[in-house]
């Protein structure tokens, strides 16, 4: 009888053991198939991005090209001549306007190539916040007025002396206000914040009413090279670099770098700025590598 009762419990574990053994197969394979599962989603993801940045960047590169080549050719055919125009002038100012957008393509790639290999450098150096704000609305302010929009500053009466890339820093404020322009309808309104923060610092807004976003074309356009498509965004130019760009400046400054949108309703994005007397590490920024 004694011998029964052990021989039944033998059994038992040897069965719970087989259990146990089988059940761990099973989720040692549902976990292999979830990754792999999120494994091909994130490929088809970067294969995605990476077509969609190919067949985009083709269009930014062959308009630019082809006005140059093209007016190039005319000139030519002027000076050949020896027959002048007065359209020599505007298509020579075409042929620089192209130029200028090609090198923005190619500045732009590279920045981002640099900053993803960690090899990116800043140059810091103490400038006026204020300063630097009014020189970036007065170069906007054109295409501002030719949408008929109404582009308005608010920023404290003192803002704090920053150690900061000023070429870069220019370079991240005129991309809010250069996306804030060109997703906004004529007529739509533009305002930039700036104040200082209790420890010194400042954050900067750009706020618009133009077409917004949902969260995940948001997350989308903070990819290197995505950009939204929409009816009204897609017959502008761009690499879909400006934003993933403006966004590693700041955080290489040791800021932060947020964006709040809804569609329909229009988009903010704002970015803060440590002070001066502290970098990312806590130490005082004297222009070293980032």
């Amino acid at each position: 009888m004694f011998g029964q009762k052990l021989s039944q419990r033998s059994r038992r574990k040897s069965l719970l053991a087989d259990y146990s053994s089988t059940l761990g197969e099973l989720v040692s394979r549902q976990r292999s198939e979830a990754a792999l599962r999120s494994a091909k989603i994130e490929s088809d993801m970067a294969s995605r991005t990476k077509s969609e940045f190919l067949a985009n960047m083709s269009h930014e590169l062959r308009t630019p090209l082809n006005a140059i080549i093209g007016f190039s050719e005319f000139i030519q055919h002027i000076a050949a001549s020896g027959k002048p125009s007065d359209k020599t002038v505007e298509y020579a100012e075409h042929i620089a306007g192209a130029g200028r957008h090609l090198l923005n393509i190619i500045s732009d790639i590279l920045d981002i190539s640099k900053i993803e290999s960690g090899t990116f450098q800043l140059a810091r150096e103490e400038h006026d916040l204020r300063e630097l704000i009014d020189a970036c609305t007065v170069l906007i302010d054109p295409r501002v007025r030719e949408k008929h929009q109404v582009l308005e500053v608010k920023a404290d009466p003192v803002l704090p002396q920053m150690q900061i890339d000023v070429r870069r820093i220019k370079q991240v404020l005129l991309n809010l206000l250069s996306n804030a322009n060109k997703f906004t309808a004529e007529g739509g309104r533009i305002v930039l914040v700036a104040t200082r923060t209790p420890d010194g610092g400042a954050t900067v807004a750009v706020a618009d009413t133009g077409i917004g976003m949902t969260k995940e074309q948001i997350d989308y356009a903070m990819t290197p090279f995505g950009q939204v498509q929409s009816s009204y965004s897609r017959g502008h130019e761009g690499t879909g670099l400006g934003l993933p760009i403006a966004a590693a400046l700041t955080k290489l400054h040791g800021g932060e770098f947020h964006i709040h949108s809804e569609p329909g309703r229009g988009t903010t994005v704002f970015f803060t700025l440590p002070p001066a007397k502290a970098g990312k590490d806590g130490s005082r920024n004297r222009g070293e590598r980032q």
